[in-house]
């Protein structure tokens, strides 16, 4: 139960940290930027859980909130974020869910957080 619960509030800090960079850094735009990754559940990346064979469970938990996010191939995980309040984006990853993607947009660094602001995401060869 403990453990369930610590995992909930890491997940909630983890799901708002963006946003508070984002006000931050309202007003600033970031280099338009394309980076190439795996859409990944982020409570369940966490945890050690991803790939293909968990691409239904991954869509499940983003239709309920969890946060999609992209694993670079550097590395990095970048949050899809939004200049427009309130403007969630796991519904323009969740077709994408634990595949390889390309995405197109504006990348914001702030406080040790990747963020994109997706202009266009597509299929990765």
């Amino acid at each position: 139960m403990l453990n369930r619960m610590f995992v909930l509030v890491a997940l909630v800090a983890f799901v708002t940290v963006p946003l508070a960079a984002q006000v931050g850094a309202a007003g600033k735009s970031g280099p338009e930027t394309e980076i190439t990754g795996q859409v990944i559940d982020v409570s369940c990346q966490t945890m050690g859980v991803s790939g293909l064979s968990h691409k239904q469970c991954a869509q499940a938990c983003a239709k309920a909130g969890v946060s999609l996010a992209i694993l670079a191939t550097d590395g990095n995980i970048y949050i899809p974020v939004s200049s427009k309040a309130g403007d969630a984006q796991n519904s323009r990853l969740i077709a994408f869910a634990e595949s390889k993607v390309k995405i197109k947009g504006i990348h914001r660094f702030a406080n040790g957080l990747h963020t994109i602001e997706i202009r266009s995401v597509a299929h990765a060869s």
